[in-house]
């Protein structure tokens, strides 16, 4: 059973299971907001009661971008809090056999050395931007380990990089920055006005796409067996420029306008780049779809689909 099943994960865990990826013995749910309200205790049991899951993919979550985390510190919190402890609470009393739940790298400690890794995520506060968002998202690996002490649970958390791809919400002023920027490259183009990049561009970030998280996560379901997060990135050497991610989309939507950098918005944390060491010990050969590839059929993807998807 897959939590926030219709989102940018959860979309592309199905394309992947429903292609190459399912097992004979599988039958796979992806639960949307329309199952049941997951903040709400009894809305998440009748769904453990109804669908009675062995495994569970947990994505479900309150998310948004920079100026989001900032405005609504408290709901972030609380909304995540309930999501999280009702999830992990149904899945010890139904049994669950594995439960896999997101974390992300904006959860670390924003003063830290670099690269991070798993082992560092309690180490200081986060960034104050999003210290709402990530201090819930920190209790899931903090009740990971509690759980398996006390009960014996086999939970476990992903930290994935920055996600982008196919099915994600292109929201201007919610949604995160290759979707953001895809969307705002989209309206330049078609009202030939500026793509104008909040901020100045400097930050670097390490971007996953998302049909490469999706065969990663369910290889994690199936063979990681352990409490301690394990982190789903490029390698450090990919770590790319907001700039640059900016050129690549310009370029994927043949955006030949003029590109502004509006250095009056925040930029966030300048860099939060993590170590894939311990996914490269145990998959050493696995190659990610590269940047430009994978911005190129996010766009391709989110202009077929203007009329329809989240924006």
């Amino acid at each position: 059973m897959v939590t926030g099943g219709s989102g940018l994960v959860g979309a592309a865990i199905r394309e992947y299971v429903e292609g190459t990826g399912a097992l004979e013995n599988e039958s796979w749910i992806y639960l949307n907001s329309k199952e049941g309200d997951l903040r709400n205790r009894a809305d998440t049991e009748k769904i453990f009661a109804k669908y009675q899951p062995t495994h569970v993919i947990h994505l479900a979550a309150k998310v948004g971008g920079l100026f989001a985390n900032m405005a609504q510190k408290v709901e972030f919190f609380r909304e995540n809090i309930l999501i999280n402890d009702n999830i992990m609470e149904c899945s010890r009393i139904y049994k669950v056999e594995k439960l896999v739940s997101f974390l992300s790298t904006c959860i670390f400690p924003d003063k830290t050395t670099y690269p991070i890794d798993e082992t560092m995520l309690h180490d200081g506060p986060p960034h104050p931007s999003n210290e709402g968002y990530a201090y819930a998202k920190r209790l899931i690996d903090t009740m990971n380990r509690a759980y398996a002490e006390e009960y014996g649970c086999n939970f476990t958390s992903i930290i994935p990089t920055n996600i982008y791809g196919p099915h994600d919400n292109f929201s201007i002023q919610n949604g995160h920055v290759i979707p953001g920027l895809i969307h705002k490259c989209y309206l330049a183009k078609k009202d030939n006005t500026p793509f104008t990049i909040w901020g100045s561009g400097t930050p670097l970030r390490q971007f996953v796409y998302s049909r490469d998280l999706a065969e990663l996560t369910v290889w994690v379901m199936r063979e990681y067996h352990d409490p301690t997060p394990i982190t789903l990135s490029v390698d450090e050497e990919e770590e790319v420029s907001i700039k640059d991610v900016a050129l690549a989309v310009a370029k994927a939507m043949q955006f030949d306008g003029q590109i502004v950098f509006d250095t009056s918005k925040a930029d966030g944390q300048f860099k939060k780049t993590a170590c894939n060491k311990k996914l490269r010990s145990l998959k050493a050969d696995y190659e990610f779809t590269s940047m430009p590839d994978g911005i190129q059929q996010s766009v391709d993807w989110f202009v077929a689909n203007y009329d329809s998807c989240r924006k």
